[in-house]
């Protein structure tokens, strides 16, 4: 059979909002990283987007589940089942010969030697036969086209949905860095918080993702300022409709505290930097990627702040898959992949 058998190659940035898959240098699935599962049976339903839509709507025989938390998975058996669900859209045709599957995946910077094992289990159990890992941060300063492997030192600050990434690279490897787990669910979970107390209306996950998304912002300033986003929902004590204008620096208030703790992370890190390598990061500049840096003026805020100039990396959120599977064509190039 070994002579049919042949390997098929993937990279996956497994995210705690999304996952995106690249086969052959190209973005075969984007879905959010939810399944659907029956609660009897606990047989998947449904992945990504579908599992989404069902997210906060479903009957008693069906759960959503988001297996990774933090950035890490925190429901073993539903990220199985949510990665071969995913998997079988990167290749829907069935293949009558074996066919075996190497593949990349990233993982926060932060991770334990537990939680690096989990993601390689969950991975093999999906049927991969060889699995390699590499960090975030690594993987999106690839993605953002720096060469890693220079002798001199770029910053990289990646905010994805449980965990923002912060590390200085230089030669192939992590200098310095720093994981906190604040990133965009906490700024969303903000958002629910802030709509209850302040305007007395009940908003779920995904309305609070809306807002993010059409409002969202870092600084109360704004030279293209958004128009105010209309959220309906229920009153939290009468339970009556409400529509609730919201403004983008009412938003900006809201995150105040959660991005105040990424400033201070960020500075956390240039602390442990060494000397000649912060000359090259003020030389440089700082990137930012992943979602939250879609934020709005969190470029300029973090600038003003810091004194470095930071860029927004081009299409933040796909930085780290981009990276991923640049690393998947150079598995016997790069010396810092882990197996």
């Amino acid at each position: 059979m070994g002579l049919f058998s042949f390997t098929q190659e993937i990279a996956m940035d497994l995210g705690t909002a999304n996952t995106i898959i690249i086969s052959n240098g190209k973005i075969v699935v984007d879905e959010p990283s939810v399944v659907a599962l029956d609660r009897r049976t606990n047989r998947p339903i449904a992945v990504g987007e579908k599992a989404r839509m069902m997210h906060g709507k479903t009957h008693e025989n069906i759960r959503t589940v988001r297996p990774l938390r933090d950035g890490v998975i925190a429901d073993f058996e539903a990220c199985e089942h949510m990665i071969r669900g995913l998997i079988k859209m990167a290749f829907p045709k069935k293949h009558f010969f074996p066919t075996s599957l190497r593949m990349v995946v990233c993982i926060p910077s932060g991770s334990t030697e537990v939680e690096i094992r989990a993601v390689r289990d969950s991975a093999e159990h999906a049927d991969a036969r060889d699995v390699y890992m590499i960090y975030e941060p690594m993987a999106a300063a690839i993605g953002i086209g720096i060469d890693v492997e220079a002798p001199e030192g770029n910053m990289i600050v990646d905010i994805g949905g449980g965990s923002t990434e912060i590390a200085v690279i230089s030669l192939g490897g992590i200098v310095s860095n720093k994981s906190i787990r604040i990133a965009g669910d906490d700024l969303t979970a903000d958002i629910i918080e802030y709509m209850g107390r302040q305007h007395n209306v009940r908003v779920g996950e995904i309305t609070a993702e809306q807002i993010k998304i059409n409002v969202g912002a870092a600084i109360t300033e704004l030279e293209d300022a958004p128009e105010d986003y209309i959220v309906h929902g229920p009153n939290r004590m009468t339970s009556l409709p409400m529509e609730v204008p919201v403004s983008y620096q009412e938003i900006a208030h809201c995150l105040e505290k959660s991005i105040s703790k990424i400033e201070t992370a960020v500075l956390g890190a240039l602390e442990n930097t060494p000397p000649e390598l912060y000359a090259d990061i003020v030389h440089n500049g700082i990137y930012l990627a992943g979602g939250g840096a879609l934020l709005r003026g969190l470029d300029k805020r973090l600038t003003d702040k810091i004194n470095i100039p930071f860029h927004i990396a081009e299409d933040p959120l796909r930085a780290v898959a981009r990276g991923t599977g640049v690393a998947l064509k150079n598995v016997g190039k790069f010396q810092f992949l882990m197996r």
